[in-house]
């Protein structure tokens, strides 16, 4: 009798036992759901936070800006001059030949044709062996460190000048390229002076 009785109890037990353990391992799961949920709503936000996000303008220089940034710029003394292909690629775009400049007077451009980048500049007598340099504005610049003399062309005109003298050379230069972009300013000038610019380096706004 006291077989059949204990028997009757671990038969009445078992199920109970069952079911204890499923609900103990059910719990874990239901836990480990909720952290899912919130990581796709975190990557959702994150997603919408990405899209509002204005894109960034650029900076544009004026021209008028530029030409007076550039000029008081010091001229580098380095003499030790290794030109890279940047520097090649700028010497590409400068204008040479005779410029015309304000009050009769003028300045020559010639290319060196044994030393590519490097450049003769010269007016009334005077010469600078001059090569180009990285600009912070992104106006063609060209340097003589050993007499401080610069060359700086914008879009629409050139300036010569000598640092180490304290001298504007010549000023309102124009090569015929030069003449065609303040023809065209002439005629369309930009609404304001944070307008026209050109991201070309060499090109910088008005």
């Amino acid at each position: 009798m006291k077989t059949l009785t204990l028997a009757a109890a671990l038969a009445l037990a078992l199920p109970f036992a069952a079911t204890a353990q499923n609900a103990d391992t059910a719990k874990p799961v239901a836990k480990s759901a909720k952290p899912a949920a919130k990581s796709t709503k975190t990557t959702q936000k994150s997603t919408k936070t990405a899209e509002k996000a204005p894109a960034k303008k650029k900076h544009q220089v004026t021209r008028r800006a530029a030409k007076a940034v550039e000029e008081v710029t010091p001229v580098d003394t380095a003499t030790d001059v290794a030109l890279s292909d940047a520097d090649l690629a700028v010497a590409q775009r400068v204008h040479t030949g005779k410029i015309q400049c304000e009050l009769g007077a003028d300045v020559t451009v010639t290319p060196d044709s044994k030393k590519p980048g490097f450049f003769t500049v010269s007016t009334k007598g005077t010469q600078y062996r001059m090569h180009p340099v990285e600009s912070r504005t992104g106006a063609i610049r060209l340097e003589d460190p050993r007499a401080g003399a610069m060359w700086l062309q914008i879009a629409n005109k050139s300036m010569l000048m000598n640092q180490k003298q304290g001298l504007r050379l010549a000023d309102e230069c124009q090569a015929p390229a030069q003449l065609a972009v303040a023809e065209e300013l002439r005629k369309n000038p930009p609404k304001s002076l944070f307008e026209g610019a050109d991201p070309q380096p060499g090109s910088v706004a008005k």
